[in-house]
């Protein structure tokens, strides 16, 4: 079975959504049997997991630590919510609350369990510790397989 991790940026541009959706059903189609890896933070790693469960794989949630849940508000948690319950499996990382360590920690897990690292990146520095840009360097040194998906010509704020 082919695991498949996701990092990416939380804020989406709306300009980028469709093709960032269409760049992640182009990495999972080939496979007919995988899991998904993902944190389930606001962004891209949401779209990501429900593209997981629409191509039928299994959803894998590294959760960075305890009370993680209390950092999402709105939609965004009730997505959270809604994507944690249909998650075959769950994570929990043993920092005792949400941090910037424990999500460059989860970050970092989710590149190691993976074959391939789906990267919703800008390709431009992390804004802070365990930013995409830690993590798709991280993957890229364990020789992962990632596949950076950004639409041209387009920049977040």
């Amino acid at each position: 079975m082919t695991r498949i991790g996701v990092t990416g940026h939380r804020t989406l541009p709306a300009s980028a959504i469709d093709f960032i959706t269409q760049g992640i059903r182009d990495v999972l189609s080939p496979y007919d049997s995988f899991i998904g890896y993902s944190c389930l933070a606001a962004g891209a790693d949401q779209l990501f997991a429900t593209e997981v469960l629409a191509a039928g794989g299994k959803l894998h949630v590294v959760l960075p630590s305890a009370g993680y849940a209390t950092t999402f508000h709105g939609p965004d948690a009730t997505r959270y919510r809604q994507l944690l319950s249909a998650a075959s499996d769950r994570t929990e990382l043993t920092f005792p609350a949400p941090s910037a360590p424990a999500y460059h920690a989860a970050g970092r897990l989710i590149a190691d369990l993976s074959d391939v690292l789906v990267a919703v990146w800008d390709g431009r520095a992390a804004r802070g510790e365990g930013g995409t840009a830690d993590i798709v360097e991280h993957a890229r040194s364990l020789s992962r397989d990632v596949r950076i998906i950004w639409p041209a010509g387009v920049t977040r704020e």
